[in-house]
């Protein structure tokens, strides 16, 4: 008659370590269809701010105003960048996780959505000087200074969420 040989074995370890938990993707991160509709909206407000502020002949005479060309210019070719690589991963249906990828949207994000609403701020600040205290609005192109500079308070608007959430995501990690 056989038995069984009984072998001593060693315990496991009693370290109990917690699962870690992969932050669930909200709408408005990269890689989500809310990030791209964001980044979409972004781009088109600024390329509006953009073009009606070109299309005035006086804008270069007034460095708030070429201030906001520059931003809105910077903002436009950022956000359709970022359209872009958010297309790809919904095609491929992946989205964003790596650190590195993560901080270079926040810190973009950051500094276009800075520059946005300061040179917005500016123009702003410009075009109620001519309009209201010096009434000059009969000899200036008011509506199209106003028109842009609405437009680029809506593309900061629209950028908010986008970094806000990019910064949130790195700071969960």
């Amino acid at each position: 008659m056989s038995r069984p040989a009984v072998h001593p074995v060693e315990a496991a370890p009693m370290t109990i370590e917690a699962p870690r938990v992969r932050m669930k993707d909200f709408q408005g991160m990269p890689g989500t269809t809310g990030g791209l509709f964001l980044r979409l909206c972004q781009f088109v407000f600024a390329v509006v701010s953009l073009c009606v502020m070109t299309t005035t002949l006086d804008f270069p005479s007034v460095t708030a105003f070429c201030y906001l060309v520059a931003a809105v210019g910077l903002q436009s070719v950022w956000s359709l960048s970022l359209a872009i690589a958010d297309i790809y991963c919904l095609s491929v249906r992946r989205s964003f996780r790596h650190v590195g990828v993560i901080s270079l949207f926040a810190i973009g994000d950051g500094v276009t959505s800075t520059l946005t609403f300061a040179a917005a701020c500016a123009s702003a600040g410009i075009t109620v000087l001519v309009g209201n205290d010096l009434d000059k609005c009969n000899v200036n192109h008011c509506t199209r200074f106003m028109s842009a500079t609405a437009m680029a308070f809506l593309s900061w608007f629209a950028v908010s969420p986008s970094f806000l959430l990019n910064y949130w995501s790195l700071a969960s990690r």
